[in-house]
């Protein structure tokens, strides 16, 4: 993650504050993240694909503290490889299931996608995806915008899965998506954020909350999302690809509550030119200056300091140390020095 700049932190200072005014006028309780109305403790968000079986599925929604959960509708429907039954499988008592288009290409598909997932699921949640590029999988800016504006207007509460672009999440906003999830990197890459600079710019901006999604390889990442002012992330194949999904799970929402705390905390500036001491620089030892106990320490100029069990350390400029202790009164030289 690169530097936040004087900008960035000034921009943060004051959405933090808001933040934190709305949680004491009471707007809401806690620190909670809240998407149409509907408020929420945990930060992460959780896919369901790629994983071995459901029980691991299910231990590692448990783990992770998650309160949304996506479902792939599309490949429910059609009944492929890990995804029959998973609806199921997950609580809804306590989970907020939010389908996804997944395997939509465009913009009619999509829509067809969503209605059908309302009518399976009974939610108007969704998580919109049209991704006509098979190689990358980068999501369609232009098919995503129209899709997000029908659905909108049919009610339902669209978060959009988008590129990381400033204009097109300003679009998004306007015609009513409940949330932004601009992309760090490509789906299932592992390859961390590579659009910090512009996901720094959507945050500046946003008025919904503005969620981090794909690309997220290890829970250090999902905390420098929190870090510089992310609401929260989605993860899957970070946490189902994991040798330990369940431990990953819990290690991820450790991450992101850390970097949440951070993000309230407010990050020191950063300094570009020279150096700050952390401890003070008023009452410095200059001399030696003899211990309760009979030592005598090193004194700041570099000169021998004699202890006074008749031992001599090393000058700091690296010349003969003699041990006046040694019985056979030999001198410790240097290896380098020239009669060495």
């Amino acid at each position: 993650m690169s530097r936040p700049t004087d900008s960035d932190r000034q921009a943060g200072s004051g959405k933090r504050q808001a933040e934190k005014d709305g949680r004491m006028s009471g707007a809401f309780v806690a620190d909670e993240l809240v998407i149409a109305s509907r408020a929420f403790r945990s930060r992460l968000m959780l896919g369901t694909g790629k994983y071995r079986d459901f029980g691991v599925m299910r231990d590692a929604i448990e783990a992770s503290g998650t309160e949304i959960v996506t479902v792939a509708i599309r490949r429910v429907e059609l009944g492929l490889p890990g995804h029959a039954g998973v609806l199921e499988a997950i609580d809804r008592d306590r989970i907020q299931l939010l389908p996804n288009t997944a395997g939509c290409k465009t913009v009619e598909e999509a829509l067809r996608v969503a209605r059908l997932a309302r009518a399976m699921s009974g939610t108007d949640w969704l998580k919109l995806e049209v991704i006509p590029d098979a190689k990358y999988l980068l999501p369609d800016p232009v098919e995503t915008f129209k899709a997000a504006e029908i659905l909108c207007g049919e009610g339902f509460v669209v978060l959009p899965y988008m590129p990381a672009d400033p204009v097109l999440a300003r679009r998004l906003i306007e015609v009513g998506c409940a949330t932004v999830m601009p992309l760090g990197s490509p789906i299932g890459s592992g390859r961390g954020i590579l659009t910090e600079a512009s996901i720094r710019v959507i945050i500046e901006e946003a008025t919904v909350p503005v969620v981090v999604d794909a690309g997220i390889g290890v829970p250090s990442e999902a905390a420098a999302c929190l870090e510089m002012g992310a609401h929260a992330v989605l993860v899957n194949t970070a946490i189902a690809e994991a040798e330990s999904p369940v431990q990953m799970a819990g290690a991820f929402r450790k991450a992101v509550e850390a970097g949440r705390e951070a993000w309230l905390a407010g990050r020191m500036p950063v300094r570009t030119a020279g150096a700050s001491a952390s401890s003070p620089t008023s009452g410095v030892v200059t001399s030696a200056v003899r211990r309760s106990d009979g030592q005598t320490v090193r004194r700041s100029d570099g000169q021998t300091v004699r202890r006074s069990d008749g031992q001599t350390v090393r000058r700091s400029d690296g010349q003969t140390v003699r041990r006046s202790g040694r019985s056979d009164g030999l001198t410790i030289r240097p290896p380098d020095h020239p009669t060495a």
